[in-house]
C-alpha cells in the first residue's frame, strides 16, 4: 500500500541534529520528497517573528519538531535556564504559528524524564504529572511539558490535530558526543573509544552504576513518527477515535540494562580490555524510567533494530566520522 505523506510537504524542524538527520533519511528512503528545512542561520526558532515568516512563506502541510536544546544531567545541572527557555519558545512558537497558518499535523517530540521521578513502572502516558519532577533536569522537563500542554490546549480550544510523542532514551549516528553536554550512551562510546586509543585501561563512568535506562535507536524512532503520521492522515477509524481523546503516546524499545550493563556492553564492542571505575560524586538522576509502549503496539508498531546491532552501527559511525562528533 503506497503510504500517504509523498503528497504532503513536511518541515522538519532540527532537521540537523540526530533526530532530524534519521527522519529525513527514513522519509527520502519512504519516497516522500516534499520536505522543508532551514539551518539555524536562516530561521532562528527563538525568535517568533522569523518563525512566523517563515511558516507563511512555506505553507508547509505538517511541521516536525525534532529541535531543542539537549543534553545530559550535568549538562542540565548547569545551565537550567538556558534548557528552559530555548525549549520553551522553540515549541510555542511552533505549535502558535502552525496554528495561524492553518497546518494540518503538528508532531512535537517530547522525552521520557519528563515523567515524574518516583513515577510507577512501566511509565503509563496518564502517569504525567502525577508527582514531582526529577530535579537534575527539571527545567528541561518543565519546558517540554509546556510544549505537550500547548498541543493539548490548542486541540481543546480550536479543534487542531497535534500531538506529542514521547520517546525513551534515543542514541544513534549524528548524536551529541560532547564530554560534557552529552547523554550518558555516546558518553559511553566516546570515553571507550578514546581510552583504547590511548593504551589505557581504566574508564571512569559518572554516578553509580545502578540505575536502569531504557534505549532506542534513533532510526526506530524515525520510523515510529512515518507509521503514526501515514495512519493518521489515512484517516483509519481507531487512530481517528484515539486523537479525539489524546495528544501524547510513548515511543519505548522495552530494551532495559543498568548503566553498568550498558558499559559492560559497549566495552565488549569496542574490543578493549577495560576496568570501570564508578565516580559517585555525579548524580544518578532517575533509579529507572521505562517506558509502557502498549498504545503504540496495540496500533501495530513495534522497534526493529536490536540492542547489539545499534550500538555497533553507533560506534562504527562515531570511528568513522571523527569531523562530528
Amino acid at each position: 500500500m503506497k503510504n500517504q505523506l509523498s503528497n504532503y510537504k513536511i518541515f522538519i524542524a532540527g532537521h540537523r541534529g540526530m533526530v532530524g538527520t534519521a527522519l529525513i533519511n527514513f522519509l527520502i528512503n519512504n519516497n516522500v520528497k516534499k520536505i522543508i528545512t532551514a539551518t539555524r542561520k536562516q530561521l532562528n526558532l527563538q525568535i517568533a517573528s522569523q518563525v512566523e515568516k517563515f511558516i507563511k512563506k512555506n505553507k508547509p502541510d505538517i511541521i516536525i519538531n525534532c529541535a531543542g536544546k539537549v543534553g545530559g544531567i550535568l549538562a542540565n545541572s548547569t545551565y537550567p535556564i538556558e534548557f528552559l527557555y530555548e525549549n520553551i519558545y522553540i515549541q510555542t512558537n511552533l505549535i502558535k504559528f502552525a496554528y495561524e497558518n492553518k497546518v494540518k499535523h503538528l508532531i512535537n517530540l517530547g522525552s521520557s524524564c519528563i515523567y515524574p521521578k518516583n513515577s510507577k513502572q512501566p511509565i503509563k502516558e496518564k502517569y504525567l504529572l502525577s508527582s514531582e519532577l526529577e530535579k537534575t533536569n527539571e527545567a528541561y522537563a518543565l519546558a517540554k511539558i509546556v510544549g505537550l500542554k500547548a498541543c493539548q490546549f490548542y486541540n481543546e480550544q480550536y479543534k487542531t490535530n497535534y500531538f506529542t510523542l514521547m520517546p525513551c532514551n534515543l542514541y544513534g549516528p549524528n548524536d551529541n558526543f560532547d564530554s560534557k553536554n552529552s547523554h550518558f550512551i555516546p558518553a559511553l562510546i566516546k570515553k571507550f573509544i578514546n581510552v583504547k586509543k590511548k593504551k589505557k585501561k581504566i574508564v571512569e563512568i559518572w554516578g553509580s552504576g545502578k540505575p536502569k535506562r531504557e534505549i532506542m535507536h534513533v532510526d526506530d524512532l524515525a520510523s515510529a513518527i512515518f507509521f503514526i503520521l501515514d495512519k493518521k492522515i489515512r484517516k483509519e477509524k481507531k487512530f481517528k477515535d484515539f486523537f479525539k481523546k489524546n495528544c501524547v503516546i510513548n515511543v519505548g524499545s522495552s530494551q532495559e540494562l543498568t548503566i553498568k550493563k550498558f558499559a559492560e556492553l559497549i566495552s565488549k564492542l569496542t574490543l578493549g580490555k577495560f576496568e570501570l571505575r564508578f565516580n559517585k560524586k555525579y548524580p544518578d538522576g532517575m533509579k529507572r524510567k521505562i517506558l509502557d509502549n502498549t498504545i503504540l503496539k496495540k496500533f501495530g508498531w513495534k522497534p526493529k533494530i536490536s540492542l547489539q546491532d545499534g550500538l555497533k552501527n553507533t560506534i562504527k559511525w562515531y570511528i568513522e566520522n571523527p569531523t562530528k562528533r
